[in-house]
Parts: C-alpha cells; sequence; structure tokens
C-alpha cells in the first residue's frame, strides 16, 4: 500500500482548529486572553466563509468559545492543553484506493521544551481521526505538521532542526527520517532546509518548523521568505533558504518580510509564508505593514482564482506560530 499527501489548496472536506484553553497561547491578564480569542476566532471565523471548521474546545470553554466564533463554526469538545493544531493533529493521506487515512504523529510538546505539557494534546490526533472516522497510520517518529510541507507529488520539505532534533528522534539518521516519511505520507523525495528563522529558536520556538520559511504553491513552484534587511538575523537565513531551493531545481517565488524587524521581544519572525490555503481561499497572516499588499498581490497570482484574504496575525505570532500552525486540513 502506498498512500499520497495531498497538497493543502486541493479540495478540502474541511478545516479543523483547536481553542486557546491555557497557558502562554491563552495568557494571563484579561487583554491577553481576549487578544488570543479574537486572534484564533478571527482566523476561524474567515475560514468558515469558504469551507467547514471543526473547532476542538475544552468543556470549560464552551460557552466562551461560542460568544466569539461564527455560528456556522461546529465546536466539539475534548481536552486540550494547547492550541496548535497543525502540530498536534493528524496529516491526512490516502491510500492507493482512495481512502482517507491519518498520520498520528508522536506529540511530545516540541521536542519536550521545559514549558510544554502535551499529555491531552498527544491524543488530539486520534480524536480528530475518530470523528472524521479516518483509520490511523501510526508511527513512531515524533513530529508535527508544522514541520513537513508537500506539493502534493511526493516532495516533502523539512528543516535539519525538527525532524533530527534530538528532544525530538535522538539517534536518528537521515535516512531512518527519510524512511518513515516515505512509508507514512508516500514521499519520493525529501528535501532538507538547513534550518528555521532565528526567533523560531527562542524559549516558546519550534526549533525550525519549514512552514514559516517555504512552502508550495503549484507542484513545482516554491514561495520563500525574503527579509531583505541585512540589519534582520533572518536576511542570512533567507540566503541559505534561496540557496537550498534553486540548488533542488523548483522554480522560486520570493515573499519580501514584512518591513517590521523587531517588537517588545525581540527580532520578529512575523512571515507571510505561514499562510493557509483553504476552498477558493488564501487565509493571509496581516500585520499592519507595508509589505501586507505586496504579499497580498503575489500570493493572489501564486494562487490564481482564490481570493486572498488578510487577517492580523500578531497575536499568534506573539505566542510563536501563525494562521497556518492553528488549523489543518481535511481532504475532500
Amino acid at each position: 500500500m502506498v498512500n499520497r499527501w495531498p497538497a493543502e489548496w486541493e479540495k478540502h472536506e474541511r478545516t479543523w482548529m483547536a481553542w486557546p484553553t491555557s497557558g502562554y497561547s491563552l495568557g494571563e491578564t484579561e487583554a491577553e486572553i481576549a487578544a488570543a480569542r479574537g486572534a484564533w476566532s478571527s482566523v476561524a471565523n474567515a475560514v468558515v466563509r469558504h469551507e467547514p471548521v471543526t473547532m476542538i474546545v475544552n468543556a470549560d470553554d464552551v460557552e466562551i468559545a461560542r460568544d466569539w466564533l461564527d455560528s456556522a463554526v461546529e465546536i466539539v469538545i475534548a481536552p486540550l492543553d494547547d492550541a496548535w493544531m497543525r502540530d498536534i493533529g493528524p496529516t491526512f493521506v490516502r491510500d492507493d484506493a482512495g481512502v482517507l487515512l491519518g498520520v498520528d504523529w508522536v506529540f511530545n510538546g516540541w521536542g519536550a521544551q521545559e514549558w510544554a505539557t502535551w499529555e491531552k494534546d498527544a491524543e488530539i490526533a486520534r480524536t480528530v481521526l475518530d470523528l472524521a472516522q479516518s483509520p490511523i497510520v501510526s508511527t513512531s517518529m515524533v513530529n508535527e505538521g508544522g514541520g513537513i510541507h508537500t506539493n502534493g507529488d511526493g516532495v516533502v520539505l523539512v528543516t535539519e532542526t525538527v525532524q533530527l532534533d534530538p528532544g525530538r528522534n535522538p539517534g536518528w539518521t537521515r535516512d531512518e527520517v527519510e524512511r518513515e516519511l516515505f512509508d507514512t505520507l508516500g514521499a519520493t523525495r525529501i528535501v532538507w532546509m538547513p534550518r528555521g528563522l532565528t526567533r523560531d529558536y527562542d524559549e516558546f520556538g519550534t526549533r525550525g518548523h519549514v512552514d514559516i520559511v517555504a512552502t508550495f504553491c503549484n507542484p513545482t513552484t516554491v514561495l520563500y521568505h525574503d527579509q531583505r534587511n541585512p540589519e534582520h538575523p533572518d536576511f542570512a537565513v533567507s540566503e541559505q533558504i534561496r540557496t537550498t531551493l534553486e540548488a533542488e531545481g523548483f522554480d522560486l517565488i520570493a515573499v519580501p518580510a514584512p518591513k517590521t524587524l523587531r517588537d517588545e521581544e525581540g527580532f520578529v519572525d512575523y512571515s507571510y509564508i505561514n499562510h493557509y490555503v483553504c476552498n477558493n481561499a488564501v487565509i493571509l497572516c496581516g500585520f499592519d505593514d507595508p509589505n501586507d499588499v505586496v504579499a497580498k498581490a503575489i500570493l493572489e497570482k501564486a494562487y490564481p482564482g482564490r481570493v486572498v484574504e488578510l487577517v492580523d496575525a500578531r497575536e499568534i505570532f506573539a505566542r510563536g506560530g501563525g494562521i497556518h500552525c492553528i488549523t489543518q486540513q481535511q481532504p475532500a
């Protein structure tokens, strides 16, 4: 049996999300909590205009979530630690008979980071697959959905600092990682990116998720994060990314990073690459930045026939991720 991981731009049955319920993602003050709920609900309410959305919500938060979410968003109750559905949810694939399956990666809090809790989140993929009535593809590899991207034709982008992270898969070799991605996703070619963006290696980062640096927009073309200001440490990272992708023979589209360089915590990792492609639309991270309109125009050309909607993602990025990180597609 050979699986195939559909590209994100293929038709979706629905989008899965998780409601912020505790910890740093939710925040501590009333203002922080309202900001988190507003950010997650803005994404859900944008996506649900284009396809069904199912939000997993902790039992104590159901009424709160209903107040924030569009009535069209379906709410399902399950215990949560955090709210990054891309990482805690399954990766949907199809077998050679066309049956929809879901890869249940081992989740251990982005490499067993000291601040993370994951006992409940580690069960979310199985919860989603049970609700989707999809059989489980089991694996012993620690991985997250934000650490992989596909073109739908067997090519998968990864980063050396995620799948080979000693906190995730101690002792694993490149060959072992590749074999596991071949077996679970039906990958035929693995492209190893050197690293992620600089801030992603801070305390609340993922240690290098690929979905903030590069993504396919069609089977042969990669959009990549292009930091053009030499004052930002990602100026050098962008050069590494471009050089790696050029050597792999892809057509490249540079997406300029926002002009904003810093926030209260230091150099930002604001990125337009961390967008979400849903049915007939692209939900694009906005930063109240002059380059928002530049990125929107680039993505309108990259995804012809889709409307590109800007949604303010600053409060999501302040918590360690973006729009792609909080959404997970279920193929139609």
